[in-house]
């Protein structure tokens, strides 16, 4: 069996996630506590009671997402035991960060402090240059970019997220996504609009990437003990000097997780394990997947999801 653990970002938050973690493991307890002592928010509150409204400001629900990534994951070490092991590491975006940290590139405190900052600082440039995001559904990548060169007058707009074969978000300006939207729906495509502020992963944020850069230089970074694909290239990489580099790109640049799926599945994983907040990595799963591959894809974000997932993992 080889076990690919996925970790996901963004859009998956609701209040009371990791409560029952945190409740019933003291281990659990502690990366709550641990991560609550670098912010200068009340964190574990947020988690649990909300509001939404200050719990989706991305300051706020970076931090939040990660930590809850992070406590269900210390739940699957104790479940795992000596008896199984993570093959390999991803997460989606922002959720790259838990990843990291699970593959001991980053200590709980630093990880923490890594996506306040840049959580902070892409705030900061969505105050700046507005625009959202857009989910397409039904078109290639190679489809979607050239609808966006079609639009090229009309704003700025990039493939932000290639998810699947056929589900692309796109991120830009108002004036862009809607040129974009347009011509995809002509065409007999779906487009979904993301509940963000945030031109996430396009040119309207690369001016957080310096800036969280310079961040990095005081943060030490360690070489993935288990392997890490990683969001801008889609492969592994072990040089911490270049995974610094593609950290801090990652902001502007595009999520390449139908690309990061596919190649697990050429190296022979077998078992995706999504390890936090809802389903959505594993409902991308089925569209990855190849016909007639044989795999398990499971999620979990509570004890009893976890018990769920060792009883499938034991079959």
């Amino acid at each position: 069996m080889k076990i690919a653990i996925l970790f996901p970002g963004q859009g998956s938050q609701f209040l009371g996630m990791g409560r029952e973690f945190i409740d019933t493991d003291s281990a659990c307890a502690d990366i709550m506590k641990n991560a609550a002592s670098v912010c200068d928010f009340p964190l574990e509150k947020l988690c649990q009671d909300g509001p939404m409204e200050e719990l989706t400001r991305a300051i706020h629900l970076q931090p939040a997402i990660t930590v809850t990534n992070l406590i269900c994951y210390q739940g699957l070490k104790k479940a795992f035991a000596k008896s199984l092991s993570a093959t390999c590491f991803a997460g989606h975006s922002l959720g790259e960060y838990s990843a990291l940290c699970a593959a001991g590139v980053f200590s709980v405190e630093d990880t923490i402090r890594l996506v306040i900052k840049r959580g902070a600082l892409m705030e900061r440039e969505g105050q700046k240059n507005p625009g959202g995001m857009r989910a397409v559904i039904g078109k290639s990548i190679d489809e979607v970019e050239a609808l966006i060169a079609e639009c090229s007058d009309a704003g700025v707009v990039t493939a932000a997220n290639h998810n699947t074969a056929m589900q692309i978000v796109i991120s830009g300006s108002v004036a862009g996504l809607d040129a974009v939207s347009e011509k995809a729906t002509e065409e007999g495509a779906r487009v979904i609009p993301l509940a963000v502020s945030v031109a996430n992963h396009s040119p309207l944020v690369a001016d957080a990437v310096p800036d969280f850069s310079a961040f990095m230089d005081d943060v030490q970074f360690k070489a993935p003990a288990t392997p890490v694909y990683f969001n801008v290239s889609a492969k592994t990489e072990q040089d911490t000097g270049k995974i610094k580099e593609m950290m801090a790109s990652q902001i502007a640049s595009r999520v390449r997780w139908f690309e990061i799926i596919s190649s697990m599945i050429d190296q022979g994983v077998d078992t995706f394990i999504e390890v936090g907040p809802k389903t959505v990595l594993k409902g991308m799963m089925r569209k990855i997947a190849p016909k007639g591959y044989t795999y398990n894809a499971l999620q979990f974000d509570t004890p009893e999801g976890l018990a769920k997932c060792m009883e499938k993992l034991s079959e």
